[in-house]
């Protein structure tokens, strides 16, 4: 994980944030990535980066998935595993995993970061305990006539418009939509 470690230290050092929130949620961030390594993963039970990623397709949708255990819809994504070599190949891993999608096409440079209190299992498979999700997110676009397929960790996967949201839609989701779609030419 000290690659990766790096690479988020290095990533987050340079990032503009397109709001204030993301700037705060930026510096919180570096904050616990104080801790070292560890705050890579789960095992840092009081925090830990996640990565995930608003898939985009060509007609400026986004895909969503209703998270199986949550219940809310949101964006792709999740915990950082030992072979992620970035942070940015964090989120494609688990955005191509939980999309099916292949030839997605990944920005390396964040959209949003979004702090939030979660209860997760540890890498061990111990019960979900509380934490929080220091999540950074990443845009990906959908090559023309991708088709998605649900994966384990989803109950449903569909395509929005970014004026037409399914409900319940987990907090932090459409403030990811804005930068993402501004950087979508």
């Amino acid at each position: 994980m000290s690659a990766l470690y790096e690479n988020t230290v290095d990533v987050l050092s340079t990032w503009a944030a397109t709001s204030d929130d993301a700037e705060l949620a930026r510096k919180r961030t570096l904050d616990l990535l104080a801790d070292g390594p560890a705050a890579m993963t789960r095992a840092h039970r009081i925090g830990h980066v996640t990565a995930s990623a608003l898939i985009v397709g060509e007609d400026r949708r986004v895909l969503l998935c209703l998270h199986g255990r949550l219940g809310l819809w949101m964006q792709l994504g999740g915990h950082c595993e030992e072979g992620d070599a970035t942070l940015a190949a964090a989120a494609f891993r688990e955005a191509t995993e939980e999309s099916g999608i292949s030839g997605l096409i990944l920005d390396p440079t964040p959209v949003d970061i979004d702090i939030h209190e979660v209860r997760c299992g540890a890498a061990d498979g111990s019960p979900a305990e509380p934490s929080v999700h220091y999540d950074v997110r990443f845009l990906l676009r959908a090559p023309a006539g991708s088709v998605e397929r649900i994966s384990e960790e989803s109950s449903d996967l569909r395509w929005f418009a970014p004026d037409a949201l399914p409900s319940p839609l987990a907090s932090g989701t459409v403030q990811q939509i804005a930068p993402a779609l501004a950087r979508f030419l």
